[in-house]
């Protein structure tokens, strides 16, 4: 078995989660979300693309119902004893068979919780789930009822964080390694990643965002590659990621001598970063450190080149993003608490002139406030 976090803190999480449901009137929690699965009990899967669910009861009692493929990683991955398999069958609906599960569970007139907010549940599986539901059991959205346990990580959790960060480093300085005139983007992406496994990390929950030229003011990934040109910019996200935990981080480069209003907009940037990880101090709220944000950018003219959230929670989570529970927007009122983790970004991109400037890294919140994951100093990277 592949367990990443020892049996008591296993038992502590599902102990804190039955408390929450308890207080919330739930006689049960229907899980869709990979991440409350992997927290919950460790199993580690992608077959969450299917119909599968993990039930566990107000009494602590846990059951997933997955496919025959994932029956195996169940058993290596998890601490899950009773694992029950559908059938896939023309004709077949897994959330029929969910229901008759629950019935023998003594659940039919209970109370459950529903993760509706899951990338598995589907709108097609989530009609399906509520119709076979309609009449057996009451249901209540509790999308975030383990995510708003999750966002406070535990001692090893951070333990796992903090040699994601190390990974995050590693990773840029191999990809700096290859700016140059020239350069192919492939060959950045190649190095970057590289760095990661053979520390030991894992993919990100999502695909390192590269951008050069024009495409430097994206903040997604796209598909085909490029060679920088002689006098270039290129923006990057990436993250280290340990046992499914990000530390995510972003920079804008230059090949060549930047323009003057670039070098202004990176020292524009790293401030604004400050300021926002300055707010970051418990007691404060996801809408204070957005506000800070704000402040800074508008105050230096910068209001139409911004967006309008800069940042989110860092934790365990699966493809296909590694954005977590909150987020970095106006009023979000959300406390700040120690044992977050939140990357913040600074997305600055000047469509006009065609410049983009987009640093972004990932701290601890302490007791004080937030403690960088990474080593790297605020600067703007350039190679002459």
């Amino acid at each position: 078995m592949s367990l990443h976090f020892t049996a008591e803190e296993f038992a502590a999480r599902r102990a804190r989660a039955c408390a929450a449901m308890a207080e919330a009137g739930l006689d049960g929690l229907l899980c869709f979300r990979q991440e409350t699965m992997y927290w919950l009990t460790g199993y580690d899967t992608f077959g969450y693309v299917f119909f599968q669910c993990l039930y566990l009861g107000a009494d602590g009692r846990t059951m997933l119902l997955t496919r025959s493929a994932d029956l195996r990683q169940a058993w290596l991955t998890s601490d899950v004893e009773d694992v029950r398999i559908w059938e896939d069958r023309e004709g077949g609906d897994p959330a029929v068979d969910l229901r008759e599960i629950l019935r023998g569970f003594g659940c039919s007139g209970r109370t459950l919780g529903v993760e509706y907010e899951a990338y598995g549940l589907t709108a097609r599986n989530g009609k399906r789930l509520d119709a076979a539901l309609d009449g057996f059991c009451g249901t209540v959205d509790a999308s975030l009822l383990v995510s708003r346990l999750r966002v406070i990580k535990s001692a090893a959790e951070i333990d796992y964080v903090r040699k994601a960060g190390r990974l995050g480093d590693d990773a840029f300085h191999a990809g700096m390694a290859e700016l140059q005139s020239g350069a192919f983007e492939g060959d950045i992406l190649a190095a970057m990643q590289g760095a990661v496994f053979r520390g030991g990390g894992d993919y990100s929950g999502n695909e390192f965002v590269i951008g050069a030229g024009d495409h430097a003011l994206l903040c997604r990934y796209q598909t085909g590659r490029r060679h920088l040109a002689e006098n270039d910019q290129i923006t990057l996200e990436w993250a280290g990621v340990y046992r499914r935990y990000h530390a995510a981080l972003m920079r804008t480069a230059r090949v060549g001598e930047p323009p003057a209003r670039q070098r202004k907009m990176a020292e524009v940037a790293h401030d604004t970063i400050r300021a926002v990880e300055a707010a970051l101090k418990p007691g404060n709220t996801f809408g204070d450190g957005f506000q800070a944000h704000a402040d800074a950018l508008d105050r230096a003219g910068y209001s139409e080149h911004r967006l309008n959230a800069c940042g989110y929670s860092l934790g365990t989570t699966f493809a296909p993003n590694w954005m977590d529970w909150p987020m970095l927007y106006r009023d979000n009122p959300v406390e700040i608490r120690p044992g977050m983790v939140i990357f913040v970004h600074i997305i600055m991109m000047d469509s006009v002139r065609g410049l983009a400037m987009c640093p972004g890294r990932t701290s601890l919140i302490t007791e004080t406030g937030a403690e960088s994951l990474s080593s790297l100093p605020l600067e703007f990277p350039v190679a002459l």
